[in-house]
């Protein structure tokens, strides 16, 4: 597995040929890269199954509420392009648990981020945007090897692949905004008040069962579920994964062009108080 992440990690680079992108970017996305690989490698070094751990953990999520709610509770979901069985809900299930995964699991990380490498901090030159962007990527990467085993298991039972897969890349560009924007929030913040990363995971916790990932949307009363879909982009998100992925067919275009202003707002009014609280930084460390 992570000889897989490092070939990705290489392709990324050799973009460098084709996009019209100066050379300062250049520097800065080869040092990003080499951040979030050596990040990937440290995570698990020294244990024996190494950066599969992520994926297993993944599993081990969904057997368990695949378990919970389909067998114990007996919860029922229909799904056109899937035979109706308790494999099919746990399908359903993780699709929507991955993006929360990657979501949750970057933003914890990324509030540390600035606060955990105080010698790169005082280093005039080392661009600390990147800082908090370490962590979510690393994080993201490891879910999209969870991705991988959903789209052959769904392919496994459903006997087909959906074109809409293509689609994925724009869905992992708002969630990639929405958790950068954010990270880059708590990283700022978290160096002058240390209570942010336990208060995040109080509000992750709330976040998600406020989401509808281990629960059908329509669980959800009605005159409460719009507002949760254009309010949470997080849950437009999950939904649009299960479309792509589990569909064949994007059945929420307009919470997903919510969800995406949302994030682009979100990333800006990140970085931007990122950047304001950046020369003070090296003075609290």
């Amino acid at each position: 597995m992570l000889q897989s992440t490092q070939k990705f990690l290489r392709k990324a680079g050799s973009l460098r040929r084709i996009l019209p992108i100066n050379e300062r970017l250049w520097a800065k996305f080869d040092l990003l890269r080499t951040l979030v690989r050596r990040d990937l490698e440290a995570r698990y070094k020294g244990s024996i199954l190494g950066n599969l751990w992520p994926l297993l953990n993944q599993l081990s999520q969904l057997l368990i509420y695949t378990y919970v709610f389909s067998i114990v509770l007996r919860v029922k979901l229909s799904i056109e392009s899937l035979p109706e069985n308790n494999f099919t809900f746990g399908l359903w299930l993780f699709a929507g648990l991955l993006p929360w995964i990657a979501f949750s699991g970057g933003l914890m990380q990324s509030a540390s981020s600035v606060l955990g490498q105080p010698n790169l901090v005082k280093k005039v030159v080392f661009p600390l945007t990147l800082l908090p962007l370490v962590p979510i990527l690393s994080t993201f990467i490891e879910s999209s090897f969870g991705l991988i085993a959903l789209i052959f298991f769904v392919a496994l039972n459903a006997h087909t692949l959906h074109a809409t897969l293509a689609l994925l890349p724009l869905v992992w560009l708002t969630q990639l905004l929405l958790t950068a924007g954010l990270g880059y929030l708590v990283a700022g913040l978290t160096v002058f008040l240390r209570d942010i990363p336990q208060t995040l995971g109080v509000i992750l916790n709330i976040w998600f069962y406020a989401t509808p990932l281990v629960y059908p949307a329509s669980a959800i009363p009605e005159q409460w579920r719009t507002l949760v879909f254009w309010l949470n982009p997080i849950a437009a998100i999950a939904e649009v994964y299960r479309d792509i992925v589990l569909v064949g067919e994007v059945k929420h275009w307009g919470e997903w062009g919510v969800s995406s202003l949302i994030a682009v707002v979100i990333f800006f009014g990140g970085l931007w108080c990122y950047r304001r609280l950046r020369p003070a930084f090296a003075d609290v460390l």
